[in-house]
């Protein structure tokens, strides 16, 4: 099967241009982190705020970037209190949820889960429904006339006590957009079994569960996320490399958690540069994805924060591209994953990797690309 816009690819090897026109496929993204810099500013301006560290839009990008790239979960969180701020009544909540839409399709992402904390958002009065309907609304505009199909996921923060209400929320919007429920935040002292009532309202519900996990702290997060809560994905998830020990002296060996997660078919939603920015790894070039794919866990490529890593998804594929010599196949396969790791019902991922991933990459998986040496 040729789609017009698979016919009209520049096929080719895996350039940046010809990435952001490949279909993509984003799990985990942040609402709050990926904010149009003039956006910000202009809010700021309207509703009176007066925080910003600057009032040009590039000058506040540097600044968030720069404020975020400081080698630490907590001190990464810190640059989200001037977006926050500008998100605290529905019209503004409703535009920055349609411009993200927006950026997501021109990117060539066709398929979204964007997560974001009602709680958050309600200091001007604003209740968990109202914050969640702004968004979905938001969604709709921005989606609307282009491939994206963008569903919600409902985060509560680990470090307050509003989990269940933000479960019980997320599940009342189920038929509307919302399709998970998360907890995010400082993970190191905030365990997600703080949060046992949140994920059992889930589990009774048949609601789906995804958990920031194996960040910032290590292997007894993702067990807690997994088997205590009943994590179907991991937010993050990359320190399970921890329980892989010997990879560089023949065959790895996995520990019991590791081989769990791998033989579930745990999706990992990993976010390469976010975690360069926050100090887990130095560079891309040693992040673990290339270890776990290579292991054949379930790896998903996500962007985490837009704004504050200064990424999208074409730039991370684009990354690890160059980072990993990855092709066609190999990228084709993450996004594959990705959509198979859905929240989606079942049938409508099939529909989004049938019509539209497999018949887009067919003509670029064509392309035969020698390796560097």
């Amino acid at each position: 099967m040729t789609t017009a816009a698979s016919a009209s690819l520049d096929v080719g090897p895996p350039t940046f241009e010809r990435i952001r026109r490949a279909p993509k496929v984003v799990l985990h993204d942040h609402l709050d982190g990926g904010l149009r810099a003039d956006t910000i500013i202009e809010i700021a301006d309207d509703i009176g705020y007066t925080g910003l560290p600057a009032d040009d839009p590039e000058a506040l990008t540097t600044w968030m970037q720069r404020g975020a790239n400081r080698k630490d979960l907590t001190l990464y969180l810190e640059t989200f209190a001037h977006t926050v701020a500008v998100m605290q009544t529905a019209e503004a909540i409703e535009r920055v949820s349609r411009e993200c839409a927006e950026d997501l399709a021109a990117d060539g992402v066709v398929y979204a889960e964007i997560r974001f904390a009602p709680e958050l958002h309600t200091e001007k009065g604003l209740s968990l429904d109202g914050v969640v309907e702004a968004v979905l609304a938001g969604f709709a505009a921005g989606s609307a006339g282009t491939d994206l199909t963008i569903r919600a996921i409902c985060s509560a923060m680990r470090h307050q006590h509003n989990s269940l209400e933000v479960a019980q929320a997320a599940v009342r919007a189920r038929d509307d957009g919302v399709v998970g429920f998360d907890i995010a935040g400082p993970e190191d002292g905030f365990p997600p079994d703080d949060h046992l009532l949140a994920f059992q309202y889930c589990h009774r519900e048949n609601f789906h569960i995804t958990i920031h996990a194996g960040e910032a702290y290590g292997p007894r997060s993702i067990w807690k996320a997994v088997q205590w809560c009943g994590a179907e994905r991991l937010g993050h998830g990359i320190r399970i490399i921890e329980d892989i020990t010997g990879a560089d002296e023949g065959e790895p060996e996995l520990g019991r958690l590791a081989h769990f997660i791998r033989d579930r078919r745990i999706p990992l939603e990993v976010c390469p540069t976010s975690n360069v920015n926050t100090g887990v790894v130095d560079v891309i070039a040693d992040h673990p994805i290339a270890e776990l794919i290579d292991l054949r866990f379930r790896v998903t490529v996500n962007t985490d924060n837009r704004l504050m890593s200064g990424v999208s998804m074409t730039s991370e594929m684009a990354a690890l591209t160059e980072a990993f010599d990855y092709g066609w196949d190999r990228i084709r396969w993450l996004t594959v994953n990705a959509m198979k790791s859905s929240f989606l019902p079942f049938r409508e991922r099939l529909q989004v990797i049938e019509q539209i991933i497999k018949p887009r990459y067919a003509p670029l998986e064509a392309w035969a690309v020698e390796p560097r040496v």
